[in-house]
């Protein structure tokens, strides 16, 4: 920035007009010489609800100390989190993609109110990253984002590593016979050993990593442990570098374009991550300006290679990756492989290229986490956009260390996820069928819920590559299994996904990239007429604002 005159912040504290505000501040710590310096947001999402943010209000001190040493003047404040993780399962995870909103509407409330200079988040459970960089992307002052960090992984009796989906998969095992209350309760135990995000290539770590590769946080933000000194330089470093930034007005829609989205999806597909990717990614784009869409998915995903063997589709977890060089080396093996753009600016005010220039790749060195590009887990993407007379407007399928990769039988055909997990509990789910879970689409959950019980429990059932599910709704990134979701247009508001009955013969393939159902164009004219719209499950409050101004999860589920 050329000249202090230029600081947004003067539009709040400077001039003889202002003196009320500044009277204010000074109550809250200011002094004289801070009003001639940057004002820099910091929003912190701490909470002890959930393990990924409890730590978040030590790193926030961390950033703070960083904005001072740089130069700026720090404001803390609060915005809301949800756990998707404790959510999961019941009528709570229904606020789980709406949260997403309401994080990025807070911070653009306090931060465009205050009129900062700049802005630096700090965020842990899944949809606090996209939540942050789409009100970074709205506000478009100098931003950095800081991931909390994962999780540690638990150990299992036999020192195998567990992580939240290990006990979501034991329920399912319980379920089955295989495991009895005290096995299940030494994984409850287990499972979550301290502070961090899921530990697996879940939703958190995915986004992390996507948001690295783009450029909106320093490097190795993604791999850094939750519980580490590394992770707390990093966040004093990002608080400093953000006066830097502010300086040199490099700002987040100068970092968001369609190259560095590009690199974004590309990490997703290399790493094995979640296919809420695609939904925050699309959010993302549209916050920015950059016009992004399924088919900018699909293209992507013929190229790029699955390369890590992470969970929840292989063995590792995040810190596995921490220790065998972390995120960055991964980039610098990508961009050697001409698979990323290296002239991308990032927040560092350096490229992505220049970022990696003294790092090595990851097979500079033995490891197994990420295989090499001539033996991957898969050639092309696990994550493959469908379309057919069931997704017209597109669905995502997450085919992640799938043998079977199609599949045809009879639809099982359910109107919620509480009636879905009932059946497998009862267990009348059965070798080659379709469960169907329709209903829990943006508009119709609302909120769109993901699948994570369900899947989970088909899984400890061991049927998680027996059978296919569909739904309008969308799944946890923990899980596996041949499964389609954020199928559209959705059952509410009148789909196709809407119009099936149980026995109805559905096809899943994801080699040719089909979702449909075989019936006939008479079948599907009269089924439509005898469809009648569905009352909206919720009348006022936060979902049913929702509800009205959500869009097609084909455009990422964003509001207005």
């Amino acid at each position: 920035m050329s000249s202090s005159e230029e600081r947004r912040s003067l539009l709040t504290t400077g001039g003889p007009g202002r003196a009320p505000n500044r009277a204010m501040l000074r109550a809250v710590g200011f002094h004289d010489e801070d009003f001639s310096r940057p004002m820099i947001g910091v929003a912190s999402l701490f909470s002890d609800i959930t393990p990924c943010n409890a730590h978040l209000d030590r790193l926030a001190r961390k950033a703070i100390e960083g904005v001072r040493t740089g130069g700026g003047v720090p404001q803390i404040f609060g915005a809301p989190t949800a756990s998707d993780g404790i959510m999961m399962g019941h009528q709570g995870m229904r606020y789980s993609l709406v949260s997403r909103e309401v994080i990025a509407d807070s911070l653009e409330v306090v931060s465009g109110g205050m009129n900062h200079d700049g802005l630096i988040a700090l965020g842990g459970c899944d949809k606090n990253m996209p939540g942050c960089v789409m009100a970074m992307a709205r506000l478009n002052i100098p931003s950095i984002f800081v991931y909390g960090g994962s999780i540690l992984p638990g150990i299992g009796d036999e020192g195998e590593t567990l992580d939240i989906v290990s006990i979501f998969e034991a329920v399912g095992q319980f379920q089955a016979g295989k495991l009895d209350a005290q096995g299940v309760h030494k994984i409850e135990c287990e499972s979550c050993p301290g502070a961090g995000s899921c530990g697996g290539m879940y939703t958190a770590n995915t986004m992390s990593s996507a948001i690295e590769a783009m450029g909106m946080s320093l490097p190795y933000d993604a791999s850094l442990p939750a519980v580490s000194s590394a992770k707390e330089r990093e966040t004093f470093q990002a608080g400093q570098m953000l006066v830097n930034l502010i300086q040199k007005n490099i700002r987040p829609r100068d970092i968001i374009t369609r190259k560095s989205l590009e690199n974004a999806y590309t990490l997703v597909l290399a790493l094995g991550g979640s296919t809420n990717a695609v939904l925050h990614l699309m959010a993302i784009a549209r916050e920015a300006h950059v016009e992004w869409t399924l088919a900018d998915f699909d293209r992507l995903g013929d190229k790029v290679p699955h390369l890590a063997d992470l969970k929840p589709g292989g063995k590792y977890v995040m810190f596995d990756l921490h220790r065998v060089g972390g995120t960055p080396t991964v980039l610098r093996a990508l961009l050697d492989h001409g698979m990323l753009h290296g002239d991308c600016p990032t927040v560092t005010g350096k490229t992505l290229a220049e970022n990696l220039q003294d790092v090595k790749s990851i097979y500079s060195r033995p490891q197994d986490v990420v295989l090499p590009f001539e033996k991957p887990m898969y050639p092309t993407g696990h994550i493959v956009v469908l379309h057919g007379n069931l997704a017209q407007e597109g669905a995502v399928a997450k085919v992640a260390g799938l043998k079977q990769r199609q599949l045809t039988g009879p639809a099982k055909v359910f109107n919620s996820e509480e009636e879905c997990f009932a059946a497998i509990q009862a267990k009348k789910i059965h070798p080659g069928d379709i469960v169907v879970v329709r209903g829990e689409g943006p508009v119709g959950g609302p909120g769109m819920r993901e699948m994570l019980a369900v899947t989970a429990a088909l899984v400890g059932q061991g049927l998680g590559d027996q059978v296919g599910l569909v739904t309008d709704g969308r799944f946890s990134g923990g899980t596996h299994g041949l499964v389609v979701g954020h199928v559209a247009p959705e059952a509410w508001v009148g789909g196709t996904i809407a119009l099936l009955k149980d026995g109805d013969k559905i096809t899943i393939d994801a080699d040719n990239k089909r979702l449909d159902a075989h019936l006939s164009e008479g079948d599907w004219e009269k089924r439509r007429k005898d469809w009648k719209h569905p009352a909206p499950r919720v009348d006022r409050g936060v979902l049913a604002k929702y509800a009205r101004t959500v869009r097609s999860a084909s455009e990422g589920a964003v509001t207005g």
